[in-house]
């Protein structure tokens, strides 16, 4: 028995009028998570520097293509993070020499986040791993079962 079912069961026992599969489905979306972050992705991230939510900053910007630029706000939009969220991952990159924050030649008074040499270069060597790694996480499943998997959880995303 898994921790979402267990939380299910002591729910249906207290509050047995209440529909235990919205508990069951969500608690394991929010444990898998949280041990693919803590358990594999913090690890690998950690030999690199950095934590998931930098990495979360330098992988939009590396996916940009040339120049590697983008502005703060697609930035946290991308990271799905608060702007006040954003300034000091930015800070904290900014001064490890990963990004540097550049003049907006569309907006005088606008910056841009650009990658470094130095972040791209880390984005470089941390991607590969990293997608080996999620392959691994997922390689209990079939390929079939991958598929439908990615698919339900994009219809629930576009739900949300």
């Amino acid at each position: 028995m898994d921790r979402a079912e267990a939380a299910a069961k002591e729910w249906a026992r207290e509050r047995p009028e209440l529909p235990m599969l919205p508990v069951e489905t969500v608690g394991r979306l929010l444990d898998a998570a949280a041990r693919v972050i803590r358990d594999h992705m913090n690890p690998l991230l950690k030999e690199a520097g950095l934590n998931v939510g930098e990495f979360d900053v330098l992988t939009p910007l590396r996916r940009a293509g040339e120049p590697h630029m983008l502005s703060p706000t697609q930035l946290y939009e991308s990271a799905m993070i608060t702007s006040g969220g954003m300034t000091s991952r930015l800070d904290r990159l900014e001064r490890a020499g990963l990004v540097e924050r550049r003049p907006d030649p569309n907006d005088r008074r606008g910056k841009q986040i650009a990658l470094t040499t130095g972040g791209k270069r880390a984005i470089d060597d941390l991607i590969g791993p990293m997608v080996a790694l999620e392959e691994r996480l997922i390689s209990v499943l079939t390929s079939a079962e991958q598929e439908t998997l990615n698919a339900l959880l994009k219809k629930l995303l576009t739900g949300l």
